[in-house]
């Protein structure tokens, strides 16, 4: 059974060069707790954006400019165990760098809501 490996990245439906290894997170809340000088009292619920991270190759169909605008999409992560992660109503929310040498743009997006999908 394949855990690892061969990915698929598409933006509104549109596959790009994933390069690397890609980070997701679904946006699940993030529990803290609450301490009393007595005693733990409970936790609180901390809300966290969803993302999709990691590196695409430059090619010369790639408009940088065009991706950096990008707003209101619907990015896909197909992984290799078979799940897919969907962001929705994500945007473009990376630093905007490139590199020569491995010709390669760091991108990261995030979004409303994300799902794992099976």
């Amino acid at each position: 059974m394949r855990v690892g490996g061969i990915i698929n990245l598409k933006i509104n439906g549109q596959l790009y060069k994933a390069k690397g290894a890609f980070d997701y997170d679904l946006g699940i809340a993030k529990k803290e707790g609450i301490v009393g000088m007595d005693k733990v009292h409970g936790y609180k619920e901390i809300p966290v954006v969803p993302y999709i991270e990691g590196s695409i190759t430059d090619d010369s169909n790639i408009s940088f400019e065009q991706l950096a605008k990008t707003t209101e999409a619907t990015i896909t992560l197909e992984l290799a165990n078979g799940k897919t992660i969907v962001l929705r109503n994500g945007w473009w929310a990376s630093n905007s760098k490139g590199n020569t040498e491995e010709g390669e743009i760091e991108a990261r997006f995030e979004g409303l809501s994300a799902e794992e999908v099976r």
